[in-house]
């Protein structure tokens, strides 16, 4: 039975030139588990709002949308915020109470459930969703990964029929993006509750959902099980090959005709190919210069002098023109090193050097650079005289021309943090400190977002990046830290980092380490066989 019938949508947003989405028809039937995919700005996030009428946008619309055989529109707020939950890409914009009970129960309250009903409800979730030892909490201590759970939780508490999430997993770490979407599997499998999800990081999602949307320019291109979406996009050599699994990227690079979306299944496809070659896996030199550009000794912080430690005398050294990726698990004081770092909070002990005082920093959350009321107007304050060529140099550089007259509010996340990204980088620091600069970027621009950090290091520019994306750290850093209880336990070059981790490591790498140990890029293993 469908749940959702979608006919002829157009959508258009005031200040955007053409069509977001464009004559767009879709049949979603109850408990399908749906991811939509596409290249940022490619309509997703829009043509997931259209389907939760309190979040849609304003703008020129036309086409109809049904649920459960009635408009959309017909949906009292009440009946929309019980049947169609939504949950947003950045946790911290979700929560709104001090205590993890609280916010369990806030929306079951604002629809007013009586309390015993709420009190069931409630302890149902804290089961379901495995939080019972962090029930009491304030939410302010939780991680990235426990505070989209608790969102998660929040929005089931109030049984809907489905469950909207928009790039649910951009903020978290590898493990517990892992962890949430097998919850979501969960749910799908054993409440029967519909999903629909937007993602750009596809590595995990495929081998849990029914359908795969791939999005285009507002229109639909794909829309089938993951398996013939893979060898459809991979066999008519689509730019949008580029977002599947790697499992699948390798087999058709080395000319096999079966595209495994898991790494169980391409081991025992490929395994006779591996078993034929060398194991001596040249492992590309990265030259790091001898010139120090900052020097991190025994630092130590606290936010408070009655709390514990957050950095416990870390040590780093950075080199000009490297690009250094520290990863580690949400909440262990990454992004509190970035701002001790560029001085927006001071560490008690401990001593850094620094050989540059051009330090620029580009926050998790871009809206935080955003005082303009245009994206050229963003761009133009940090440009000495408003200098306006200047900004369209920069503007064409992160791909942002078209959006030059509208809000930078009004632009899908990605495109958001591509502005943010061209707005620092017009201020030319001599050390760039970038905070999970990749959340929310296609595949795609991710190449040229790399391609623009290479070329800005070859003029010597020193970066510092936190990062979740384990892919693009494997392929484009220098060199690789793991943080974990406030320091550095690991540093080394990518191929010998991710090769000695076992579970903080590439899924190319988790696929041939018996046979290619140190190979952590489909490229690497496209050259060796």
């Amino acid at each position: 039975m469908e749940i959702f019938n979608i006919q002829n949508l157009n959508f258009k947003y005031p200040t955007y030139p053409q069509y977001t989405l464009k004559n767009l028809n879709l049949c979603i039937t109850k408990g399908e588990f749906i991811v939509i995919c596409g290249q940022s700005g490619s309509g997703k996030t829009t043509l997931l709002k259209q389907l939760k009428p309190s979040l849609t946008p304003h703008g020129e619309k036309s086409g109809d949308i049904f649920f459960n055989n009635q408009p959309i529109s017909n949906l009292t707020q009440r009946e929309e915020a019980e049947q169609i939950g939504y949950v947003l890409q950045n946790p911290d914009n979700q929560i709104v109470t001090d205590k993890v009970w609280h916010e369990l129960a806030f929306g079951l309250e604002n629809l007013g459930i009586e309390q015993k009903k709420i009190r069931l409800r409630v302890g149902e979730m804290v089961h379901f969703f495995g939080i019972s030892h962090w029930f009491y909490k304030d939410v302010t201590t939780l991680s990235g990964g426990q505070k989209q759970l608790l969102n998660l939780a929040s929005i089931m508490a109030m049984t809907p029929d489905v469950l909207l999430l928009d790039e649910p997993t951009s903020q978290l770490d590898p493990i517990s993006a892992v962890d949430f979407l097998e919850t979501l599997y969960k749910i799908n499998q054993e409440l029967g509750t519909t999903i629909i999800l937007t993602e750009h990081r596809l590595e995990e999602i495929f081998k849990y959902v029914d359908k795969v949307i791939v999005m285009e320019n507002g229109e639909i291109i794909q829309n089938d099980d993951p398996a013939r979406v893979c060898s459809t996009l991979l066999q008519n050599n689509h730019p949008l090959k580029i977002f599947l699994p790697n499992s699948a990227k390798i087999c058709f690079e080395v000319g096999l005709k079966n595209y495994p979306l898991t790494i169980k299944q391409a081991k025992s496809i490929l395994e006779e190919r591996l078993k034929n070659i060398s194991t001596a896996f040249n492992i590309p030199k990265k030259n790091i210069s001898s010139i120090k550009v900052l020097s991190i000794n025994e630092v130590f912080f606290k936010y408070d002098k009655h709390q514990n430690d957050i950095l416990k005398g870390i040590n780093l050294e950075l080199f000009e023109g490297e690009m250094y990726a520290l990863m580690g698990g949400n909440g262990s004081g990454k992004s509190t090193l970035l701002n001790v770092i560029c001085k927006q909070s001071k560490h008690y002990r401990g001593k850094i050097k620094y050989s540059t005082k051009k330090i620029s920093l580009l926050p998790q959350d871009p809206q935080a650079l955003f005082i303009g009321k245009t994206v050229q107007e963003e761009l133009q304050n940090v440009v000495q005289n408003g200098d306006f060529n200047k900004v369209l140099e920069m503007a064409k550089l992160v791909q942002i021309t078209p959006y030059l007259n509208t809000h930078p509010y009004d632009l899908s996340g990605g495109e958001q943090q591509r502005v943010a990204l061209g707005k620092i980088l017009l201020c030319n620091p001599d050390l760039l400190l970038l905070d999970e600069p990749t959340k929310g970027l296609d595949a795609q621009f991710k190449e040229t977002f790399a391609k623009i950090l290479q070329d800005l290091q070859n003029q010597g520019l020193t970066i510092l990046l936190v990062s979740h994306d384990i892919e693009f750290c494997a392929k484009f850093a220098t060199r690789c830290g793991l943080f974990f209880d406030g320091e550095i336990i690991s540093e080394d070059t990518p191929h010998q980092f991710f090769s000695s981790n076992y579970f903080y490591t590439t899924s190319t790498n988790r696929l041939v380490r018996e046979f290619l140990p140190f190979a952590i890029t489909p490229d690497d293993v496209i050259k060796s066989i």
